[in-house]
């Protein structure tokens, strides 16, 4: 089983989308069990919250649920637990090798390279844009997953 670990700094707008998107993208394929995905923060701030009201609307437009969601902290033990740690930007990946005392296994990535991109995805938390952030997610989930089932 593939274990994959989405990670931004609250948990309520980009992990937990493309926490969701993935989860689509595997179940589309009829490989959800071979899969286990999650998401988490870095960061305090929303631990116990649902995901964004806007991540929850743009996920309903192409049929995506969030239902049951809350926001978590990411915790030490997540290193040893997944085999992927997908970050946002490169201030998570900051955090999250902070949290875990480095990355020997070299687990640690952002999403967007995956895609062949060295950016950033799009924070909708600053810029409102739920959509660009939605691309963004589509396109690093989609390319992740063609990586690991190729």
């Amino acid at each position: 089983m593939t274990k994959i670990l989405f990670v931004c700094h609250g948990n309520i707008c980009r992990s937990p989308m493309a926490e969701f998107v993935m989860k689509d993208l595997v179940e589309k394929k009829h490989l959800l069990n071979q899969f286990e995905i999650a998401s988490c923060a870095t960061h305090t701030d929303a631990i116990g919250c649902r995901p964004h009201r806007g991540t929850r609307e743009r996920l309903a437009l192409v049929g995506i649920s969030t239902e049951g969601k809350k926001a978590r902290l990411i915790t030490r033990s997540d290193y040893d637990n997944y085999d992927y740690i997908v970050c946002m930007d490169e201030w998570n990946v900051y955090d999250v090798q902070r949290t875990f005392g480095g990355d020997p296994k070299g687990k640690v990535s952002m999403l967007l390279e995956h895609a062949g991109l060295n950016r950033e995805v799009a924070d909708p938390w600053y810029t409102g844009d739920f959509n660009k952030t939605y691309d963004d997610v589509y396109l690093g989930c989609t390319a992740l997953l063609k990586k690991l089932i190729d």
